[in-house]
């Protein structure tokens, strides 16, 4: 799947702030870092947990299950236990609204 898929408002989601939400298939966390969207696959590449249970610090998601952090802008993991990246899409604002390219 390479379409675009509307997922939020971006208004429902403020900077400093996350949404759990689904685009197409993918269960994914919609992050606003600083006024700029981010997508992440809802999934610990830890343990396969979700994601959204945590907490988002500044650029950083923290999993609440093991303590695990991840680039928000990247996927990248920065802390133990996880080693692998998160999976993430490409985010789009048009007008109000943000896209995310599950695919």
């Amino acid at each position: 799947m390479s379409d675009w898929v509307k997922v939020a408002a971006a208004a429902d989601c403020p900077p400093g702030e996350f949404l759990a939400l689904k685009a197409g298939r993918e269960f994914i966390v919609l992050c606003n870092v600083e006024g700029t969207f981010y997508a992440l696959r809802d999934q610990c590449s830890h343990e396969d947990l979700p994601l959204s249970n945590g907490d988002l610090e500044g650029s950083e998601f923290v999993c609440i299950h093991h303590g695990a952090r991840f680039d928000v802008c990247t996927g990248r993991a920065l802390c133990l236990p996880a080693i692998r990246p998160v999976k993430t899409f490409e985010v789009e604002v048009r007008d109000a609204d943000v896209f995310v390219r599950p695919g």
